[in-house]
C-alpha cells in the first residue's frame, strides 16, 4: 500500500468531472435488461463499476470495453448448467442490484464478495425478493456466500428504507421486466432519496415507468428498455471534493460536465459550502467554488450519506460549533463513517461530541497535519486530503490505491489544481 503526502497550500483552475460512479451502476444494468446492443457511454472506469461489470457478464452479458465506450450485449438464451458464482468484490451497488438481477432466473446464483461487504445490509432486500417468490438464503447462516434462485413474480411488497436506497432501486431496476405488475411500499425513514430519483430517471429516459404516489411505487410489468446508449454525466461526488478543496485551501476551482438534467444526492455539497462560507456560483453544466471567511454549520445528510466525511473535515476548520446530524446509515458503509468521521475531525485538532443523532465538532481555523497511513475508505481519504490542504504542515493521508473505488484521477486532479500531493 502506497501512502499519500498532501502539503497545505491553495489550489485554483477549472477541471472536468469524473463519469459518475452511481449512473455507470445504473447504466450497466439497463444494458443487462435491455437484451438487445446497448453503448455506455463515458463510465466512470474504477473498481466498483468494474464489479458490476463484471457481474453481469456472469450473469450472461457480454461487456466489451472499447475506449471510452462500454458496450452491453444480450444475455446469452439457454438455460445454464450450473450454479452461476458472482463475486460483488467491495461494491455495495453491485451487491444489491445483482441480488435482484439473480431473481429474474430460475437458475441459482451464488454472491461473494470481501469481508467488509458482508457485513453491509442486505436482508431486507432479500426478504423482499423472497416475498416476490425468489428463494434467498445465506449458506453459511449469515454473510457470503448468499443464494439466489428465481423467477420472482410480480406483486405487491413492502420495504424498510431506512438503512439503503439501493434495496429499492434494485427491485425498481427488476420489476418492470416480469410479465406482472408490482407495487412497492416504502416503510420506514427513507434515507438517500435522490438515489431513487436518478434510477426511475434513467429508467424514465428508457420508457420504462415506475409511478410514485407517496411511499408506494407502481411497478407495470412487461415493460421493455427502448434505447441503444447512455451517456454518463459528471459525478458531483467526486466534485464535492474538488469544490471542497477550494473553500479549505483559500483557492477558486471550477468543476464543469454535471448536467443539471440528472438527481445527484451530492449536490447538496454546494449548499453546505455556502453554508460555512464559501462563495458559489451555480453553472447550467457544474458550478464554480471560491474560499471566503469561514463559519460554523448546520447539517442534515439523511439524502448525501457519502458527502459525512466531508462534513466532519469542514467542520473541524471552521472556528466555532459545528453539528452534522441524519444520515445515522453512515455506520454501515465502507467502514463506520461516523466514528470515522470524528476520529478525522479529532485529528485535525477539533473537539468532538458523538451522539445519538450525530457530530457536534468544535473546529479551528488552522487545522494540525494529519498522520493517517493505514486509512484505507475512499472516501475517508479523499475527505482526509482535502482537509490536509489547509492544514499548518504536510499530512499523510493513507492508501494511494483507495480512491480506485470511486475517483481513480483524484490525486491526478489535485496535482492539476496546483495541491501539491505527493506520493512517499
Amino acid at each position: 500500500m502506497s501512502v499519500v503526502r498532501v502539503h497545505p497550500g491553495p489550489v485554483f483552475g477549472t477541471i472536468r468531472a469524473p463519469p459518475s460512479k452511481s449512473y455507470t451502476h445504473r447504466a450497466l444494468v439497463v444494458g443487462h435488461l435491455a437484451h438487445h446492443g446497448f453503448a455506455v457511454r463515458h463510465p466512470l472506469d474504477a473498481d466498483d463499476t468494474r464489479a458490476t461489470a463484471s457481474a453481469i457478464r456472469r450473469l450472461g452479458s457480454y461487456v466489451n470495453h472499447d475506449g471510452d465506450v462500454w458496450r452491453v450485449g444480450s444475455p446469452a438464451r439457454g438455460r445454464r448448467t450450473s450454479r452461476v458464482i458472482v463475486d460483488c468484490r467491495e461494491s455495495g451497488t453491485t451487491l444489491r442490484f445483482v441480488s435482484a438481477l439473480a431473481a429474474l432466473s430460475e437458475e441459482p446464483v451464488l454472491l461473494t464478495g470481501a469481508k467488509r461487504l458482508a457485513e453491509r445490509p442486505i436482508d431486507e432486500l432479500l426478504r423482499a425478493l423472497t416475498a416476490l417468490g425468489a428463494r434467498c438464503r445465506h449458506l453459511g447462516g449469515r454473510g457470503f456466500p448468499i443464494e439466489i434462485r428465481g423467477p420472482m413474480r410480480g406483486g405487491t411488497v413492502s420495504l424498510n428504507a431506512s438503512q439503503s436506497s439501493q434495496f429499492a432501486s434494485a427491485l425498481f431496476l427488476a420489476l418492470p421486466t416480469l410479465d406482472d405488475d408490482s407495487s412497492v411500499e416504502l416503510t420506514g425513514s427513507i434515507v438517500s432519496e435522490p438515489y431513487l430519483e436518478a434510477t426511475i430517471a434513467v429508467l424514465s429516459n428508457y420508457g420504462v415507468r415506475v409511478m410514485r404516489k407517496g411511499r408506494r411505487f407502481h411497478v407495470p410489468g412487461r415493460q421493455r428498455v427502448q434505447g441503444s446508449s447512455f451517456t454518463v454525466p459528471g459525478d458531483a461526488s467526486s466534485a464535492s471534493y474538488l469544490w471542497a478543496a477550494a473553500l479549505l485551501s483559500g483557492g477558486a476551482v471550477r468543476v464543469t460536465g454535471i448536467s443539471s438534467r440528472w438527481p445527484q444526492a451530492d449536490l447538496a455539497v454546494l449548499g453546505l459550502l455556502e453554508a460555512t462560507g464559501a462563495s458559489v456560483t451555480r453553472q447550467t453544466n457544474g458550478a464554480a467554488v471560491a474560499s471566503g471567511p469561514r463559519k460554523p454549520f448546520r447539517v442534515d445528510l439523511s439524502d448525501a450519506p457519502d458527502l459525512y466525511p466531508l462534513a466532519g473535515v469542514l467542520a473541524a476548520t471552521a472556528e466555532g460549533s459545528s453539528r452534522i446530524v441524519g444520515a445515522g446509515h453512515v455506520v454501515e458503509k465502507e467502514s463506520d463513517r461516523k466514528s470515522g468521521t470524528a476520529m478525522l475531525a479529532r485529528q485535525m485538532g477539533a473537539r468532538v461530541t458523538v451522539t445519538s443523532s450525530g457530530i457536534a465538532v468544535e473546529g479551528r481555523s488552522r487545522p494540525r497535519p494529519l498522520h493517517l497511513p493505514s486509512l484505507t475508505d475512499h472516501r475517508m481519504v479523499m475527505s482526509a486530503a482535502v482537509g490536509a490542504l489547509a492544514a499548518n504542515g504536510p499530512s499523510v493521508v493513507g492508501s494511494k490505491e483507495a480512491v480506485r473505488k470511486s475517483f481513480p484521477g483524484f490525486w491526478a486532479a489535485l496535482r492539476t489544481l496546483s495541491g501539491g500531493a505527493e506520493r512517499s
